[in-house]
């Protein structure tokens, strides 16, 4: 699948459910409606669509939410997906992931790697109790790290995500990097994006990047590496930890020239790019009877639709995020 603008479109990241058990200040409203059952893709559906996205060159999926591990039975599809790593046309997939709270992952852990998962991504904004519960609402940090301890025992390498908040966590990631240093993890850092009514004037928490990356350098040597894992971050290896530290960055230096990505919804809806509002929508096709060529040709007509890039833009005259939807919405 090529786009409009000659990209490849070779990863599909996968939201399973809109449901999670924390609600992150960034992320979630705290009163949030999630979506009845009925609206849901099943998994059957999911990996139906998955399948075909795999036939059509994709060769990374990665499993999102919400929390992906809250919804009933996804381990199922893990399994699913996971037996068609390095099979098909092209040969298959070539990996499988999840991006995860963690607070599930004590549970999941072994049946994730032995369902092909290799790597997992858990979001952990602070090292700090008291600051974990106020980012997360409701959420015990205890949790979180048991279930990335967790992952690291059954075989699973594991990257740390943290959104980089000017006045929440900005004073941490000296502390953060080192115990990624210490336990064998890579971190990677992103930018606050303005999606979603999530109440609160988030311009006033926006941190760039570069700023944080300057203030590490007085402490850690970031060597430039053409390390990548397909997706937009851009990394440096931590010379004195081993490990590397990534950045995200939307805000101040978008990586739309080099955008692979779709994401496709828990409700079938494929949104092209996630600071856009253009989408497709699968599943009355799903529901319809639809043949394999007849999804394939909806895939392609989607992909023939994608922008250039995103325009994240707070439109501060109004107080509106520059997407409305919420992030748990589209996939983390």
């Amino acid at each position: 699948m090529i786009d409009p603008f000659g990209r490849p479109i070779t990863y599909l990241r996968v939201s399973v459910t809109d449901r999670c058990d924390l609600r992150c200040v960034y992320c979630m409203a705290e009163d949030m409606t999630f979506l009845p059952k009925r609206d849901l893709l099943t998994l059957e559906e999911m990996e139906r669509l998955c399948t075909t996205f795999i036939r059509l060159g994709t060769n990374k999926i990665r499993i999102t939410g919400g929390e992906p591990l809250v919804r009933r039975d996804v381990v199922h599809l893990f399994q699913a997906l996971g037996g068609r790593i390095g099979t098909g046309p092209g040969q298959g997939l070539r990996e499988l992931t999840l991006t995860t709270n963690g607070t599930q992952l004590v549970k999941h852990a072994e049946t994730l790697a032995a369902a092909g998962v290799r790597r997992v991504n858990v979001s952990l904004d602070t090292l700090d109790a008291n600051r974990f519960t106020q980012i997360t609402r409701w959420g015990r940090i205890e949790q979180t790290l048991d279930g990335i301890f967790a992952a690291k025992a059954a075989g699973l390498a594991v990257k740390i995500n943290a959104v980089a908040m000017k006045g929440v966590n900005e004073t941490e990631f000296d502390a953060m990097l080192a115990w990624c240093g210490e336990h064998g993890f890579d971190l990677c850092l992103i930018e606050t994006m303005p999606m979603g009514d999530i109440q609160g004037d988030r311009t006033d928490q926006y941190l760039p990047l570069s700023v944080v990356r300057a203030r590490l350098r007085k402490t850690w040597t970031l060597a430039e590496t053409d390390y990548r894992t397909g997706g937009p971050a851009r990394y440096f290896d931590v010379v004195e930890t081993g490990q590397r530290i990534g950045f995200i960055t939307p805000m101040t230096h978008n990586f739309c020239e080099s955008c692979n990505r779709v994401r496709l919804t828990c409700t079938g809806t494929l949104y092209m790019c996630l600071g856009q509002d253009d989408a497709a929508d699968f599943r009355p096709l799903l529901r319809a009877g639809a043949t394999d060529a007849d999804l394939e040709d909806a895939v392609r007509e989607a992909i023939s639709r994608k922008p250039k890039g995103h325009d994240f833009i707070i439109d501060r005259r109004h107080d509106k995020p520059a997407v409305a939807r919420h992030m748990s919405v589209t996939g983390g």
